[in-house]
């Protein structure tokens, strides 16, 4: 698919935010690749399409889930994070996407990993600092962290601390995925 065909089939199932939303993260993806000597067409699809299953019923997500390989338990633990392996499973369905690299950084562009190699990385960072929809006073310590020394880990651990405070203070499940790549994180800062 070009990207006129994919930007319509977007167009078609995200809502207008959500939209607006995986432009920015393409465009933020594609300039941080370039930054960090990755492939910028490539984090510009990615990021393009990290979302497509975004605005799909709980039903929806939960029917692509149980039908994949490899879920873990606690990938079920919160219903907003349901999309980002559905998601890959889009990605592999509508846009016959069959480059693992981007399958894997969609499928975890929300929990994260361990061992996320850069690329994945980047789109998850992209997510959460693209300027169209995200506000300045959460993306800036991101964006700060990013202009140092190891950036790519210092930016990925400020969204991991703030994540898992944000967690904490609404009372909600912490999957256990997310505190292990902050302990992870933690080892290599």
């Amino acid at each position: 698919m070009d990207y006129t065909s994919i930007k319509k089939w977007l167009k078609d199932n995200l809502n207008e935010e959500r939209y607006e939303h995986s432009l920015g993260t393409a465009e933020c993806a594609s300039e941080l690749a370039e930054q960090y000597g990755l492939d910028k067409e490539k984090a510009y699809l990615t990021g393009l399409i990290h979302d497509c299953a975004k605005c799909l019923s709980k039903d929806e997500l939960l029917e692509i889930m149980h039908n994949m390989e490899g879920i873990d338990n606690d990938e079920y633990l919160n219903p907003k994070t349901y999309h980002a392996p559905a998601g890959a499973e889009v990605a592999k369905k509508v846009f016959n996407i069959t480059d693992s690299e981007i399958l894997s950084a969609i499928r975890w562009h929300t929990l994260g990993k361990t061992g996320m190699n850069n690329f994945e990385k980047v789109i998850f960072i992209a997510d959460k600092i693209e300027p169209r929809t995200r506000t300045e006073d959460y993306v800036q310590p991101i964006r700060e962290a990013l202009k140092e020394d190891n950036g790519l880990n210092k930016a990925l651990f400020v969204c991991y601390k703030n994540t898992i405070k944000s967690l904490v203070d609404r009372e909600l499940r912490i999957c256990p995925a997310t505190i292990d790549v902050y302990n992870e994180l933690l080892s290599v800062l």
